[in-house]
């Protein structure tokens, strides 16, 4: 029985290449562990500080969004509790 014929160079090729994108990808991930370790850290530190974590996580959410949506949001919100009678 013949040996199997060695894998065509391009597929070495891809191969590598594949390699390449998966230890891209591991790398990532190791950096996002990293910063969210770092994320962690600011917040444990801002609580030992006094701050409420909480409420800055929501000011975080709040500065992603468009100030549009936060004023709409906002007014739903204030005509709900009206109509349950929390104000």
């Amino acid at each position: 029985m013949d040996a199997p014929d060695p894998a065509p160079d391009s597929y070495r090729v891809t191969a590598d290449e594949l390699r390449q994108f998966i230890e891209r990808y591991e790398r990532l991930e190791a950096e996002k562990k990293d910063i969210a370790d770092q994320q962690k850290e600011v917040m444990a530190e801002a609580k030992a500080r006094g701050y409420d974590t909480r409420v800055m996580r929501k000011v975080i959410a709040l500065r992603k969004r468009e100030p549009d949506d936060i004023a709409e949001e906002e007014a739903v919100l204030e005509m709900y509790k009206e109509a349950l009678g929390m104000r």
